[in-house]
């Protein structure tokens, strides 16, 4: 089964009562551009306004957060608890429990965007970001579109071309800009549903209905559990192997004990310590088809960004039988089936793809620094190396790090930091030069 990825739609010519027309500007920008109104975008803003620096922030939707706010299912909340997942110079409320609902996050960061005066330049879509060595400035075109009524009942839909120009640019679009949906053979020939988990909600729609989720990472489990609870009789296609751990030991968050541990001691020590606990906590997960991968939990994370399964309720279903676990999807073999890599058939009334998403800054980047790999990963550091988020150039990345929202609140604290000192140069100088000019006079 190969991995495609799923892009934007490019659209056709468009509906007769439509006319499109297009006009282009240039504007030069104080402070920084931002591409990305995602949490990491949100956590440079506010940053940089604590140290009074303008900025633009550019966002292709229409609010911030939108994988949070138009992606996302109804039952999802944070797999860390709170204390790891907090922006900058904002905790989360008190009352909030420890592991947030997806609608307290968002209203977590609503209330973060109005506290730091973060007011995004929404459906902006950037196209290109190029560096221009001559004027040393980043020349960052977005395109937004309005529709406006005309004569005779047709609309107009006028497109903004804009080149934003700025002496700074901070990617942080993310690493889960589009969705991946793999191409599978037959898949036209499938008479049910397909879907790809952005889309998925609830499970409530397929009661009583077989669904395929294909996929096994913590968004597979969950909306196996979810189908579960609902009634659906779910099946988990599983690739490849997968470390599943309970979500808390002895009490405690499994991750803050990690994180605790990696303080004192090696990552295979660590990893063998928690492996050990799981095994306690859950059993054998290769009995029931969840085979461990050989590198250790923590250890795959660093070398692959895939990270471990926090267990929330999936595995006592997979255990009483009620989640099956099948092999690799082959193909699509008719009206209602699916050929699995051992050869065994099924027949499904829904397809649910939990491939997951990737990044898009290849699509628009076009002077990376280096910074990225032709996928839009960050290219691999050393955990030690404390520029990771910064390239030539007055080039920034921030939530690209691997490390979830703690990464890119790091990240971001850094990169706004490297920001303002060098903007306050910059003011130094002008006054200073401004000084020069008038004593001249």
């Amino acid at each position: 089964m190969q991995g495609q990825v799923a892009g934007d739609d490019a659209g056709g010519a468009g509906s007769p009562s439509r006319r499109r027309e297009s006009s282009a500007a240039a504007r030069l920008v104080r402070g920084p551009i931002i591409v990305g109104a995602g949490p990491s975008g949100l956590a440079v803003a506010a940053t940089l306004s604590r140290h009074a620096v303008p900025f633009t922030v550019l966002e292709r939707s229409d609010g911030i957060a939108d994988l949070w706010t138009n992606r996302t299912y109804d039952r999802l909340r944070l797999h860390l608890p709170k204390v790891f997942c907090e922006l900058p110079h904002a905790r989360f409320p008190a009352d909030f429990p420890t592991y947030p609902t997806k609608h307290d996050f968002l209203r977590y960061l609503r209330s973060y965007a109005a506290r730091f005066a973060v007011a995004p330049l929404f459906g902006r879509t950037v196209t290109c970001a190029r560096y221009d060595a001559e004027a040393s400035l980043w020349r960052v075109t977005a395109v937004s579109s309005s529709s406006t009524a005309a004569g005779g009942g047709a609309a107009a839909e006028t497109t903004t071309e804009t080149e934003y120009v700025s002496p700074w640019l901070v990617v942080a679009s993310g690493e889960n800009a589009e969705v991946v949906v793999p191409t599978v053979k037959g898949r036209e020939r499938f008479g049910g549903e397909v879907l790809h988990s952005s889309t998925y909600r609830s499970g409530e729609r397929f009661k009583g209905m077989r669904v395929l989720v294909v996929g096994c990472g913590n968004s597979g489990m969950e909306m196996c559990l979810d189908l579960c609870e609902h009634g659906a009789m779910p099946f988990m296609s599983v690739r490849s192997g997968v470390h599943v751990l309970p979500r808390e030991m002895f009490g405690a968050s499994t991750f803050g004990i990690a994180m605790k541990l990696l303080r004192w001691l090696p990552i295979k020590m660590v990893d063998r310590l928690l492996l050990l606990v799981a095994r306690m906590v859950l059993g054998d997960t290769e009995k029931h088809g969840l085979r461990r991968p050989k590198l250790g939990p923590l250890e795959i994370k660093n070398v692959t960004g895939k990270s471990p399964v926090l267990d929330v309720g999936a595995w006592s279903f997979i255990k009483s039988g009620n989640i099956k676990i099948v092999p690799e999807v082959e193909s699509f073999t008719g009206s209602n089936g699916v050929r699995f890599v051992n050869g065994d058939e099924m027949a499904f009334d829904s397809v649910i793809f939990a491939t997951g998403y990737r990044s898009n800054v290849p699509c628009w980047l076009k002077d990376d620094g280096e910074l990225f790999t032709e996928d839009g990963k960050a290219k691999a550091e050393q955990p030690s190396d404390d520029d990771r988020w910064r390239g030539p150039n007055g080039l920034y990345r921030v939530g690209f790090s691997g490390q979830g929202l703690l990464g890119a609140g790091a990240d971001a604290l850094r990169a706004a930091a490297d920001i303002a000192g060098r903007w306050q140069a910059e003011v130094a100088a002008a006054v200073a030069g401004a000084k020069v000019s008038s004593a001249s006079v």
